[in-house]
């Protein structure tokens, strides 16, 4: 299994504009509509990462809370569907249906937002304050695939409660997701 980290890149840039296909509804859902109202989590992810596969279900449960909070949440995948059918939008809805997604899931086809994000992995978790400022770029918490740490989200729950109390994001300590790179074309 490939570990590969999330890139290292400055903070502060503003989240990406784009319009994708939600993989339930077929509908295009476009950044507007996801960062509307208060800070946003972005995932990059796919159906078939043990990375993913691994925190899924922690994740699912993170999500509702954070919609509960009023903080945005959108999970985006970028695979090549063509070298890897089991990303492909009829399972993506499939998967999205079977955890009762709460939050959208967007397919990236072009792979044009993964670039324009400077993703790497599956996970690759970015948050933004409520100005689209990205002020987190790391891991959802310590655990993967056979390394015995339970799945608890602790990194990303940090940052949320940290932005919700209008308190800063501090740089350091933030450690990169590890995770399957993205499959490019």
């Amino acid at each position: 299994m490939a570990r590969t980290p999330t890139t290292d890149i400055p903070l502060g840039f503003e989240a990406p504009a784009f319009a994708l296909t939600e993989a339930v509804t077929g509908t295009t859902v476009t950044s507007d509509d996801v960062f509307a109202g208060g800070p946003t989590v972005v995932v990059f992810m796919c159906n078939h990462c043990p990375f993913v596969v691994h925190i899924l279900e922690v994740f699912v449960a993170f999500a509702s809370e954070c919609r509960d909070k009023g903080v945005n949440v959108v999970a985006i995948s970028s695979n090549d569907v063509v070298n890897y059918p089991q990303d492909d939008v009829p399972l993506m809805k499939e998967l999205a249906e079977a955890y009762a997604f709460t939050f959208p899931y967007l397919y990236d086809p072009t792979q044009d937002v993964a670039r324009a994000y400077d993703a790497a992995c599956t996970p690759d978790f970015s948050v933004f304050d409520a100005n689209r400022a990205c002020v987190y770029r790391g891991q959802f918490d310590g655990s993967r695939p056979g390394n015995d740490i339970p799945v608890t989200g602790e990194d990303l729950r940090r940052v949320v409660d940290l932005l919700l109390e209008g308190k800063p994001v501090p740089v350091e300590g933030q450690k990169p997701s590890i995770g399957c790179n993205i499959k490019w074309r």
